[in-house]
């Protein structure tokens, strides 16, 4: 199954965070499933790093390339598509970098894996 990996859930995973549910951890961890990271993410990521709200220990630049290399995890692109979708999702979510995860399952029928449970009012499946 294809994965698409909430920044939360990323980063928790990589932290062995005790947050992390169980099911979650599973699915990650699960060689059959192929994992996506958004570039969305890593952008959000870098921005948060930036601003001194995230500690990494290291520059996300040398960060995100060495865990999702080292995790298998896959980079999943934002297309035209994915950009242009936000604009016909109805505004449950005011987050723009959640919008567009949620587009880009909704567009890849990927499910979400997160703790957010406002992307289930988009009709994304939500797993947790």
């Amino acid at each position: 199954m294809n994965l698409l990996l909430d920044s939360h859930a990323f980063l928790w995973f990589l932290d062995n965070a005790p947050q992390l549910s169980t099911t979650a951890r599973k699915l990650m961890e699960d060689p059959a499933n192929r994992k996506f990271v958004s570039v969305a993410t890593c952008w959000e990521i870098s921005i948060k790093v930036g601003l001194k709200k995230l500690d990494l220990g290291e520059p996300a630049t040398t960060f995100l390339p060495r865990e999702l290399a080292s995790n298998r995890f896959d980079l999943l692109a934002i297309g035209l598509i994915h950009a242009t979708w936000v604009e016909t999702l109805p505004h449950y979510h005011r987050d723009p970098f959640d919008r567009l995860l949620i587009a880009q399952a909704i567009i890849e029928g990927m499910p979400i894996v997160g703790v957010d449970a406002q992307f289930d009012a988009y009709g994304v499946t939500r797993l947790w």
